[in-house]
Formats: structure tokens, sequence, C-alpha cells
């Protein structure tokens, strides 16, 4: 990833995905992220990111992304989170209806 200015990218961990490694700890010379109380990486101090990359590359689990801000501040939700509608329960989004395919055969 290229360098750029702090505060144009975010840090996203996927906790579903972490194994609690620590690698992208280790790696980030910023300090950026923590091991939380169940050993799952987070983003402590998101403001101090250098946008290096380094957490992303390292995890062997791909659980953490760097991800653009859009204009107003705000990333664009990622599906591999499973989070989108805090209404939702648990702030989890439902998963879509499957819909139907058509029929190949239409005189069946």
């Amino acid at each position: 990833m290229s360098k750029k200015q702090k505060g144009q990218t975010r840090v996203c961990v996927y906790p579903d995905w972490c194994k609690g490694c620590g690698l992208c700890v280790a790696f980030c010379p910023a300090k950026v992220l923590v091991l939380n109380a169940f050993g799952k990486a987070e983003v402590a101090h998101e403001d101090e990111c250098i946008n290096c990359g380094f957490c992303e590359l390292h995890c062997p689990d791909f659980a953490i992304a760097i991800k653009p801000r859009t204009r107003n501040g705000a990333g664009q939700p990622d599906p591999r989170s499973g989070w989108s509608d805090p209404e939702s329960e648990h702030g989890r989004a439902s998963p879509p209806e499957p819909t139907p395919e058509p029929n190949p055969n239409p005189e069946e």
C-alpha cells in the first residue's frame, strides 16, 4: 500500500476472523492495534495510523483491511464484516433472501 496522509484511510478488524496471534500488533510501527480482553485485535489509536499497511499484509487470517475513507469520513461497508444494520438483531444484518432461479425449461 502506498503511503498516504493520515486520516485518508481507516483500519478495519474483523473479530470473527481474528485468531489473536498478535502479528498485526507486533508489526504496527504506530501502535494503532492492541489485543483486547478476548485476545482479539482491535483498533485503539486510529488517528495515529500512518497507512503503512503492515498490519494488513502480515495478518495470516485476512482479518484486517485498510479502507479508504469517503468524503464524509465514513468508509464503505465490507461484506466480510457482516455488520451493517444497527437496527437488526445484535447489530448484524440479516442475510439476503434467496431468489429462485428461473426454470430453463418453461414447459415443465
